[in-house]
């Protein structure tokens, strides 16, 4: 990278490039990746010309939500994980309801709840020769960390099963992803999944 481009972006900019990531996360996510990036740039209030200094191309933004998307997760499990790992932590009460285990089970919901779409965005940005795990590859890593110190200290506290492992609890995330986004005009159903979900993972 060259010195301009390492510069922080300007205030103003910088609030743009928010804004239009917020856009297309919510665009994206809610009418489909097809979606013209003249909708995005309206939804953000920014001109399209805004737009493209800062994505180039569709795919530079799909590309830029799905990292932003990742970083959000890999940040918000960290903080669930050292949560869990203090000497009282995941044996409260669990506001999602899930009880001993809550830094666990939240972490689960967060995953399964911000992945939504990222299938769509791969397939779309291989089909324009653009790979995007490199660009993924960090937070993702960041990611399977933090959740392999989550299910260590659930199965600690006796809030998951000892014979579920790592594998067992990615094809579990994947899975419920797929499921919960088929379900997701119908929130009711949703939560029945996360329950029938989190019932098979506790000790029985």
């Amino acid at each position: 990278m060259n010195g301009a481009q390492e510069r922080p972006l300007r205030a103003d900019a910088a609030r743009n490039r928010a804004r239009l990531l917020d856009a297309a996360t919510e665009v994206f996510t809610t009418r489909g990746i097809a979606t013209p990036t003249e909708e995005i740039a309206r939804a953000a209030g920014v001109g399209v010309g805004t737009l493209f200094r800062h994505f180039p191309t569709k795919e530079a933004l799909l590309e830029a939500v799905m990292v932003r998307r990742l970083e959000e997760i890999a940040t918000t499990t960290a903080q669930l994980a050292a949560d869990a790992e203090r000497p009282d932590g995941d044996s409260g009460d669990g506001s999602d309801g899930s009880g001993n285990g809550g830094a666990f089970f939240a972490a689960f919901r967060v995953v399964v709840d911000r992945s939504a779409g990222k299938d769509e965005f791969t397939r779309a940005l291989a089909a324009a020769g653009v790979d995007a795990h490199a660009a993924l590859h960090a937070s993702g890593t960041a990611i399977r960390e933090h959740l392999a110190r989550l299910l260590a200290a659930a199965q600690r506290a006796g809030a998951v099963r000892r014979e579920v492992g790592l594998a067992e609890l990615f094809a579990l995330l994947v899975g419920t992803t797929t499921a919960v986004e088929q379900l997701q005009d119908d929130p009711a159903a949703r939560e029945r999944v996360f329950t029938v979900v989190f019932d098979g993972l506790r000790p029985h």
